[in-house]
């Protein structure tokens, strides 16, 4: 059984994550990866545990038979939090340059991706608010990145007075 799942492990491996290596001795060696798979578990306001999946290798099921979807791009750990009117977004993307770095915001949303040949990585992240795109600070260091958005400011109700 275990011969049978390497197998059809090694044939869904993206061709991008298979490496030849030359051994001191002259013979050559497939290696693959990275592989990645991880989870992080924070507990949230309410209480109530929230667990996050990480990696370019997620567990999935099919057919009712357990699977392992593989990608090329690996997903960084991410963490989204909301600071008085800001929305804080921090990422883990080890190995990159901070030039390497793209990302694209609406009010809702916020896409990180970095495509060297060395690293890939690609994360879409849903923001707990809505937010001002234009209205950000970013700061990259020792492999994190720090992305700091305003969040749109609510409109006052009809008939509720302005304070001058």
């Amino acid at each position: 059984m275990m011969t049978k799942e390497f197998a059809e492990f090694s044939r869904k491996a993206p061709r991008e994550l298979v490496r030849e290596r030359i051994l001191p001795d002259g013979t050559k060696v497939s290696e693959w990866g990275p592989f990645v798979y991880g989870y992080s578990v924070t507990i949230g306001p309410d209480g109530r545990p929230k667990v996050k999946e990480f990696g370019n290798v997620k567990p999935e099921t099919r057919l009712g038979k357990p699977h392992i979807d593989i990608k090329e791009k690996r997903e960084p750990l991410t963490d989204v939090m909301t600071i008085d009117g800001e929305v804080k977004v921090i990422v883990e993307l080890p190995g990159v340059e901070k030039k390497d770095i793209k990302l694209h915001g609406t009010e809702r949303s916020l896409t990180i991706s970095v495509d060297t040949p060395q690293r890939k990585y690609h994360k879409e992240v849903e923001l707990p608010a809505k937010v001002v795109p234009k209205a950000v600070k970013t700061s990259y260091k020792n492999g994190v990145l720090e992305v700091t958005i305003q969040k749109q400011k609510k409109p006052k109700p009809k008939g509720e007075p302005i304070e001058i």
